[in-house]
């Protein structure tokens, strides 16, 4: 047991280390920032994109996955902002404006790719467009995946009450049902975490990883997060003067700082993993090391 503890304890401070040599904190700024200025781009092509299929409800269900997770304190504040990208017209999906959503909503993706290639020690070999090109599929991706998840959320009240007038004698255990469904929207929220953190350690940064090679770092980057979410919102409800500081910056700053311990723990969970991979590098025999996957 004091074994595991102190292992856990060093490859906790190797990370550490070289997330301080690594220039950690200053990538990490990087991401925030970038993500914050990919945010409503994002949604603005959500938008469009769910106006183009037909319906804006789809958008509005987008926006609460995607924020579910936040802090009050940190939601509130732009509430209005996402509000007025919500209700705007969108007429220039099949134009040069879809494209130019797409290119501002990539910068946050290739942000996260610097800072996942920084954390495994990778040089980037691929051509700038190759990569650019993949990040822009995987906003794609991304919008369409979460507008299905959406369109499911939307379809599940009228299923329900469809399922009650067809079985009215099952009518408590289908709104049972329909209440523990539509209250999980955490757990649907974790899951497109993990999602989006399985595809971000496994092909954004250079060279190939494995699941199990990864797996440790995002744990405990969703366990992370899950802890700065709610000292975060505990601190903003009790000490934070943002409005004072910042005036009518305060919004802004506020999911900045947010997005930033955000950026932090995220690329720490990189080099977890990074320093996992060093500690069985050094404690494999030479044919073994020729055997195992280069992570980092």
């Amino acid at each position: 047991m004091f074994r595991s503890i102190r292992r856990a304890a060093i490859l906790a401070w190797d990370a550490y280390w070289r997330f301080t040599a690594n220039d950690g904190w200053a990538i990490a700024s990087h991401v925030a920032l970038s993500t914050l200025l990919a945010l409503f781009p994002f949604l603005i092509f959500v938008t469009a994109l769910a106006g183009f299929l037909g319906t804006r409800e789809l958008a509005e269900q987008v926006v609460k996955l995607l924020l579910e997770a936040w802090p009050d304190m940190v939601v509130r504040p732009i509430e209005s902002e996402v509000h007025n990208v919500l209700t705007g017209q969108r007429r220039d999906f099949l134009t040069i404006g879809a494209a130019l959503m797409l290119w501002f909503s990539s910068s946050g993706i290739e942000a996260a790719r610097v800072g996942l290639n920084r954390a495994y020690g990778m040089t980037e070999h691929r051509w700038w467009f190759q990569t650019r090109a993949q990040s822009m599929f995987f906003v794609i991706l991304a919008a369409l995946g979460l507008l299905a998840l959406a369109f499911l959320i939307v379809l599940l009240p009228p299923a329900f009450e469809a399922a009650v007038r067809l079985f009215p004698g099952a009518a408590r255990e289908i709104r049972e049902a329909q209440d523990q469904i539509l209250t999980s929207r955490y757990v649907i929220t974790a899951l497109i975490l993990l999602t989006g953190l399985l595809w971000a350690h496994l092909l954004l940064p250079a060279g190939k990883r494995s699941l199990l090679g990864v797996l440790p770092g995002i744990i405990m980057t969703l366990l992370l997060w899950i802890v700065a979410a709610t000292l975060f919102g505990w601190y903003l409800a009790s000490f934070a003067t943002y409005a004072t500081m910042y005036a009518g910056f305060a919004s802004v700053m506020i999911a900045l700082v947010f997005l930033y311990f955000i950026a932090v723990i995220f690329i720490l969970g990189g080099e977890l993993n990074a320093a996992i991979q060093r500690w069985k590098l050094q404690r494999a025999t030479p044919s073994q090391q020729t055997m195992l996957p280069i992570d980092a």
